[in-house]
């Protein structure tokens, strides 16, 4: 990313995948770490980038249902999120596709919740 946002036209995007972990969670100091340092990462993306048109965001989604979100060497049950459910891919692909898209030219440094209220 850092190699091609300075060739990205007015208008270009740029979205990362972080994680709701990334405002800390109980046994997961490094991962929470990490996905705290791409929030920033991206965050000063959208400060340097911003004048050009470019933006930079971060969809941060909770436990999804993934084939690792059933792995049975889980060490660690998922949480299920207040709506009864986990999040699926196709929501997370819809959201990165609203953030991709022209109407998203003012949402720029944010990191986005896709959570089922898990962050209540």
């Amino acid at each position: 990313a850092q190699a091609l946002l300075p060739a990205m036209p007015a208008g270009g995007r740029l979205v990362a995948i972080g994680s709701r972990t990334s405002a800390g969670a109980v046994g997961k100091s490094q991962y929470a770490a990490c996905k705290a340092a791409v929030t920033a990462l991206v965050r000063s993306w959208a400060l340097e980038f911003a004048g050009r048109g470019v933006t930079a965001n971060v969809v941060a989604p909770a436990a999804t249902e993934t084939p690792m979100l059933r792995a049975a060497d889980r060490t660690v049950a998922p949480v299920l999120p207040p709506i009864g459910r986990y999040i699926t891919p196709q929501e997370i692909a819809a959201y990165v596709a609203f953030l991709l898209s022209p109407e998203a030219c003012a949402v720029t440094g944010q990191e986005l919740l896709i959570c089922g209220g898990a962050s209540l």
